[in-house]
């Protein structure tokens, strides 16, 4: 900041003043503010950006080929397949970037951005759940990862859902603890509460509470807490997800570049996308986010018609296949807000 002094030999300081109208001033000076902040941004922005790219790693090949897939969404939408996987400390940054050659995802969504801007939505795709593999018959959706690793299981899910997807991101999730501390904790309201088998000795009760990053951590990963096992973890997921995408998006966290750049550094390096999601790309996205905030972010589970046993006796997810041909109807004609609607999810 300049001292008094220094602006004392300013050209014309000492100058009679000229009497100005007040709005007149103040617009001037909301003009020339909003000029230096863009110029900061510019140059904080360009700083961020080379920070995700040289951190994240590359999910290479992504996609199938072209010939096998939908065509490009005419709408304006883009459908992004997000997938976790959980190292559990031992695969570190690595596992992310290691996720198509683990044969397994242990969280699969698909998150779609309507054409026109107005929100997202995010459907969670149980593992266990029986589809068609193109040229491996019918299995559990994660079975696509060890048959063919990401392409194949972007295969399976765009002949399920008859859409393109556009981009693929895995992340691991112990990128959660580390992300989680970056934003001084995140405020979740827990849908159940149970003794964390992930944390011993803490319990989770019902309704809003902060969480820490190890917190977060165990409440994303528990599934032997719950009668319905992994339909609760997805449940704790998506709370999770929603409150984390919050408090990213809260004028507290876009007002503190410190905070944004210890969360981008956090968070790149578990994570993996594939070649076309650049800096670039995932800025417009982010700004999509930011523009719906959390509370237009809808989250919902992939309709199912409970478990069951497959002809080899596996125990499986069956999928409601009525309702799924209903969603993929809703994401050709970019309208997953009337699925969501008339389903009651």
């Amino acid at each position: 900041m300049m001292a008094q002094h220094e602006f004392d030999d300013w050209p014309g300081h000492n100058a009679p003043a000229r009497r100005r109208r007040p709005v007149r001033a103040a617009l001037a000076a909301v003009l020339v503010f909003a000029l230096l902040a863009a110029l900061a941004a510019g140059g904080y922005l360009f700083a961020l950006a080379r920070s995700f790219e040289s951190k994240a790693a590359t999910i290479s090949p992504a996609f199938p080929e072209e010939g096998l897939r939908p065509v490009t969404n005419a709408t304006g939408a883009t459908n992004i397949l997000l997938l976790g996987s959980d190292s559990r400390g031992t695969g570190g940054a690595a596992s992310a970037a290691g996720l198509p050659h683990t044969g397994r995802s242990d969280t699969i969504m698909l998150v779609h951005f309507p054409g026109d801007g107005s929100g997202a939505y995010v459907a969670s795709i149980l593992r266990d759940t029986w589809v068609e593999i193109p040229g491996h018959g019918s299995n559990k959706i994660n079975a696509a990862f060890a048959y063919g690793g990401v392409p194949l299981a972007v295969l399976s899910l765009e002949a399920l859902l008859q859409t393109r997807i556009d981009h693929v991101a895995a992340l691991d999730m112990e990128g959660f603890k580390g992300l989680t501390d970056a934003l001084g904790g995140v405020e979740v309201d827990v849908p159940v509460p149970f003794a964390a088998s992930q944390l011993k000795g803490h319990h989770f009760a019902g309704g809003r509470q902060a969480m820490d990053g190890a917190q977060a951590l165990a409440f994303v990963r528990e599934r032997k807490a719950f009668a319905d096992g992994d339909y609760q973890r997805v449940r704790n997921q998506q709370a999770f997800l929603k409150a984390l995408l919050g408090e990213l998006a809260s004028p507290q966290t876009l007002a503190n570049p410190a905070t944004v750049w210890k969360s981008v550094g956090q968070i790149s390096p578990y994570l993996a996308v594939d070649d076309s999601l650049d800096a670039a790309a995932a800025g417009r996205l982010g700004l999509s986010m930011l523009r719906s905030r959390s509370g237009d972010m809808h989250f919902f589970t992939l309709p199912t018609l409970g478990t069951g046993r497959s002809a080899d006796g596996q125990s499986v997810v069956l999928p409601d296949t009525a309702a799924i041909a209903a969603l993929a109807g809703a994401l050709a004609d970019d309208d997953v807000a009337g699925f969501v609607r008339d389903h009651g999810l």
